[in-house]
């Protein structure tokens, strides 16, 4: 029996333990064995993530891509959630034009280096016109320019035990991860330009991740660092990133 058709037959089996609680047991079991088991299946609501996580990924193996738009179809009004860092370290890196900002990117790692604005902005350049969805409302239609996330992750050679990709904000210390398979999408962008312009600070400047294939949420604004983990249970909470612990998915695909 082919690992693809082993796979399917875990939702049927999740579908099916719903009715019991003994059964939801077993199944986030199966999950962990074909590594299917999200950050926050102990969290709030429990394996149901599992089975939402467990289904999104056997079902989007083929990793397609998010719908693309025309620039005639790009938002008119493009609305902004939370404010600016507020920290010293922050203003003075704005201050500077971010030319001393860098992000570090270490962890399981083959060649751990920190890459400056410029550096970034001399790799292939991307474009993608993508909607940003939202869970608040905070959803628009833009074109986001950047540097594929998979081309950095290259670049330092990620390790054969790594799963992970986990990235932390300078503002707020704020953090997110994702795994290895959302980490190398097309489109998960380091994205430092929007609308044709660079990003401005209100958006998430100099750079800032975007995950085309998951809820707003997923796209950090301020990145500092990057680090490529084989588990997330030692970080932090456990739960793979800051939104669990205020009611939200750790796994927001779309």
């Amino acid at each position: 029996m082919s690992e693809l058709v082993t796979r399917r037959n875990l939702i049927t089996t999740g579908l099916a333990a719903v009715a019991g609680y003994a059964g939801l047991k077993t199944a986030a079991r199966i999950a962990d064995r074909f590594g299917l088991l999200p950050p926050d299946h102990q969290g709030l609501f429990g394996v149901g993530e599992t089975l939402t996580y467990a289904s999104q990924r056997i079902l989007m193996s083929g990793h397609p891509l998010a719908r693309e738009f025309s620039p005639s179809e790009i938002s008119k009004v493009a609305p902004i959630n939370g404010k600016p860092p507020e920290s010293d370290d922050y203003h003075r890196l704005a201050g500077g034009q971010f030319s001393d900002w860098r992000l570090l990117v270490d962890g399981l790692v083959t060649r751990p280096r920190s890459f400056s604005m410029a550096e970034l902005k001399s790799f292939p350049v991307r474009e993608q016109i993508t909607h940003q969805a939202c869970e608040e409302g905070w959803s628009f239609i833009a074109q986001w320019t950047g540097v594929p996330l998979a081309h950095v992750l290259n670049l330092v050679g990620v390790g054969e035990r790594a799963k992970w990709v986990v990235y932390y904000s300078i503002q707020d210390d704020w953090w997110d991860s994702m795994d290895l398979p959302d980490a190398m999408h097309p489109q998960t962008f380091l994205a430092y330009g929007f609308n044709g312009h660079d990003l401005t600070i209100e958006r998430g400047a100099p750079v800032r991740m975007r995950v085309a294939r998951q809820l707003g949420q997923k796209s950090v604004k301020y990145l500092t660092r990057i680090s490529v983990v084989d588990s997330l249970k030692h970080i932090r909470d456990g739960l793979g990133s800051g939104s669990p612990s205020v009611g939200f998915s750790w796994y927001v695909g779309i």
